[in-house]
């Protein structure tokens, strides 16, 4: 309990005390075994979507309990999918099956219905989204699957939209063999990740860049050079988590790309990382190991109980309690596997201009905000939070004449 100025008593946050970390159990989901190539979650990770190679987009919005097809086009594999906080706006790209051919897929509905994006340019190779969908960002170049040799890989720019994809504008990124991207939840601040290509085509060391302008303007960071395969951060920007590929590392920010710091974990064939809206809770998947979470911001890391296997992707809710992971390449083991473990939010207060504001991260559990006069008993607010889509946050704003007494969060 913190004792507060006159216009609040006090304010309490249920916190649970069961670790996450502790609790973490995966599960194999109904998907079908296919060789899955990305996935993507809502901020309450309830909605799902997830490509696969030679088909279609699958999507679920019951946290993986039941997917259900969707036909969208005849294409060599999605090889990146990203989705708005509601679940509702999706984007996805589509490589092949011509060589090089990709597309960039949007959908407004989650995943009901489907239309082209006229990006100009064929070697596309991964997009994201801000959390209200309107603003995307999709690069140019290559991936770590990439066969050694000449290849479909070149450099170019990266491209974003400020309108779910209707109209795309060149950024003013720098030529380069990106990898990998990520944006903020208002999508101000992007992170991509490069690798080079060598003479003979084979992947070389490239550099990580950020933009804190939606993509004007890009500044190539301190981080040392690698072959970047995958790039996360959290709601507003400032954490960022990058892994490198073959044999690589964990590299993490805490100032939106000015220092980096590595990371403890054994090196391995990292392919896919994903942050929580806070940035305190990650989880990162490689090929033929088991999959690792951390909640300290990546201060220190620990191995899951699920089978080591060829994993290609990885996404998580905003309060990093629900985890969704794609397997592929395995005939026979390729499946999404789904984590839940026991949410526990933080209940916080601010005083916006002269009022009390109330937030906490999304959970994805159903929580309800609860108001005591003297902690003898509590009632259910009637006020519904609002979703602040700059930080993922569930927010509640009371007038001071309304606002003393104690709070907190009941799980329902």
């Amino acid at each position: 309990m913190n004792i507060l100025p006159p216009t609040v008593a006090a304010i309490c946050g249920l916190l649970l005390v069961v670790d996450p970390a502790l609790a973490q159990t995966w599960t194999q989901t109904s998907a079908p075994d296919n060789y899955w190539q990305s996935v993507a979650s809502s901020a309450d990770g309830t909605r799902l979507a997830a490509g696969i190679a030679t088909g279609p987009v699958f999507t679920s919005t019951d946290s993986g309990v039941t997917w259900t097809s969707n036909r969208v086009a005849d294409a060599y594999f999605w090889n990146s999918i990203a989705s708005s906080a509601d679940g509702m706006k999706l984007v996805a790209l589509a490589v092949g099956p011509g060589p090089g051919g990709t597309t960039i897929y949007t959908s407004t509905n989650a995943g009901v219905d489907w239309v082209s994006n006229s990006v100009p340019n064929s070697n596309l190779t991964a997009v994201a989204s801000s959390a209200d969908g309107n603003k995307l960002v999709a690069v140019v170049g290559a991936t770590l699957t990439t066969k050694p040799g000449p290849g479909p890989a070149t450099n170019g720019p990266i491209f974003t939209s400020t309108n779910s994809g209707v109209t795309w504008q060149q950024s003013g990124a720098p030529n380069e063999t990106w990898s990998c991207i990520a944006s903020s939840a208002n999508g101000t601040t992007l992170a991509a990740g490069t690798i080079g290509l060598n003479s003979q085509g084979y992947p070389a060391p490239g550099y990580l860049y950020v933009s804190t302008n939606a993509g004007a303007t890009w500044l190539q960071t301190s981080a040392p050079t690698n072959e970047w395969a995958s790039i996360a951060c959290s709601a507003n920007g400032s954490k960022l988590i990058a892994a490198t590929g073959p044999f690589g590392f964990f590299y993490t920010s805490t100032d939106s790309g000015i220092t980096w710091i590595s990371n403890n974990v054994p090196p391995s064939p990292w392919v896919s990382v994903a942050s929580s809206a806070d940035g305190s809770k990650l989880v990162a998947v490689g090929q033929g190991i088991p999959i690792y979470t951390s909640t300290n911001s990546g201060a220190t890391w620990m191995s899951n109980n699920v089978p080591n296997n060829v994993w290609t992707s990885v996404a998580s809710s905003a309060d990093g309690a629900k985890l969704v992971a794609a397997a592929g390449f395995l005939v026979g083991n390729s499946r999404i596997y789904i984590s839940q473990s026991t949410p526990s939010p933080r209940l916080n207060i601010t005083a916006p201009t002269g009022n009390v504001g109330l937030f906490w991260i999304v959970p994805s559990t159903n929580f309800v905000l609860q108001q005591s006069a003297d902690l003898s008993g509590w009632a259910d607010m009637t006020n519904p939070p609002v979703l602040n889509l700059t930080n993922l946050q569930d927010e509640v704003i009371l007038s001071p004449t309304n606002s003393r007494g104690f709070y907190r969060l009941k799980t329902l």
